[in-house]
């Protein structure tokens, strides 16, 4: 939404998160990822590429996310389920936060995707090719709806009673799940959630992105001019949400406050975003947080490697923050396109600035773009205090949502 008003309602801060990227799993391996400017970018290990030209994207090596699993039996949930069940483990451990103790208090779930059990598809699919519709294996069949990845956290974390919801609202759908819990803390319809998104790399998706000759043959390059496609990352980036009442009382490390929230849809082009609509969201993020421009200390752009998208982007932020924007940081450069997973792992990278006071680097940077004149923090993770970030999310079919993050001191 895009408030007329600033929201009233309770303050909602972030106690705990889990990340699984292509850089680093859990919080010290990511963060000495970003700090690092790692690129998770190498040939595609999941399935065959045979016949693609191209065969390169951010997998996660060596990830088995049945490690980081306590409740759930192995085989129950594809793989996507297990990375964002995974993924909330770590975040309620990084917590505090014994979910026993909240089952029968109001809570969320809100895991955002875009493909959902992707691999399992591309499984069934070859089965069919192979061996026909009626030797499809039901337990592949079973797993595939997208509603399963909540209920993948629900079950490992014991929690019946929460509201459990998917979003699949494509590239922004991790914001959009940060949206949805951050409306039900404020409004009272809860008192804690765990949020964010999941997604794999998988044939299927791959090959609509390679038909649309959107991928990179080696690596994402947000903002440089010879940029030339984006490329898709996997991974999970799960938070946990509270209202600031409720993380006092239980006496939780405060690691920031989400203080603003909107979304809009351009209702245009499906890979086409709207420079104004664009504009207009991260606008009402900041009117949402009560907050100006100018205490704006980093943006974490959706920055694609696109030749469009990032031009248009460009033009946006300063479109809101006048011809001398804040440093303007891509992610995707070292984690790629983690789909339903990209806006919360850019909220947990900016969390991770805050707390750590740096801005990480949009790495693989080499020439400037006259059309993209911001300060994309080229290569190199930059010594920073940050207090204020915006992170901005762009979704296929025009879906825009931008969240605005604040540092712990602001909630202490």
């Amino acid at each position: 939404m895009s408030n007329a008003q600033p929201a009233a309602g309770r303050r909602v801060v972030v106690t705990g998160f889990g990340v699984i990227s292509s850089i680093g799993t859990g919080r010290a391996g990511f963060l000495a990822g970003l700090r690092e400017g790692r690129c998770g970018a190498a040939p595609i290990s999941g399935w065959d590429t045979t016949g693609f030209a191209h065969s390169t994207a951010y997998e996660v090596p060596g990830l088995d996310p049945e490690k980081y699993l306590r409740r759930i039996e192995p085989g129950r949930f594809g793989r996507v389920g297990a990375q964002a069940a995974a993924a909330a483990r770590m975040a309620v451990d990084d917590a505090g936060l014994d979910p026993a103790s909240v089952r029968d208090e109001p809570g969320v779930v809100a895991v955002g995707t875009t493909c959902g059990e992707s691999l399992d598809v591309d499984a069934l699919a070859g089965v069919e090719v192979r061996d026909g519709l009626d030797r499809l294996p039901a337990d592949l069949a079973r797993r595939v709806h997208a509603g399963r990845l909540s209920v993948a956290v629900a079950v490992e974390l014991g929690l019946p009673n929460v509201e459990a919801v998917t979003i699949p609202t494509v590239c922004a759908a991790g914001s959009y799940a940060v949206g949805h819990a951050l409306d039900a803390l404020r409004d009272g319809e809860a008192d804690y959630a765990i949020c964010g998104g999941a997604d794999s790399v998988s044939r299927m998706a791959f090959a609509g992105f390679y038909r649309l000759r959107a991928w990179a043959p080696e690596k994402c390059s947000p903002f440089d001019l010879d940029r030339n496609g984006f490329m898709f990352g996997e991974g999970a980036g799960m938070l946990v949400l509270e209202t600031l009442e409720h993380a006092r009382r239980r006496g939780a490390t405060i690691h920031a406050e989400v203080a603003g929230f909107a979304l809009n849809c351009d209702a245009g082009h499906p890979t086409r975003p709207d420079r104004e609509r664009v504009a207009q969201c991260m606008a009402g993020a900041l009117h949402d947080a009560s907050a100006g421009a100018g205490e704006v200390d980093v943006v974490f752009a959706h920055g694609t490697g696109t030749k469009l998208n990032d031009a248009m982007e460009s033009a946006a932020v300063r479109d809101v923050f006048g011809d001398h924007p804040p440093p303007v940081t891509a992610l995707k450069a070292m984690i790629g396109h983690t789909q339903g997973a990209a806006g919360s792992h850019a909220c947990i990278a900016a969390i991770l600035g805050m707390n750590h006071d740096f801005i990480p680097p949009t790495v693989n940077f080499t020439t400037p773009d006259p059309e993209c004149p911001v300060d994309c923090v080229p290569n190199v993770a930059r010594p920073a205090r940050v207090r204020t970030a915006v992170v901005n999310s762009l979704g296929v079919g025009g879906n825009n949502a931008a969240v605005v993050l604040r540092h712990a001191e602001v909630a202490a």
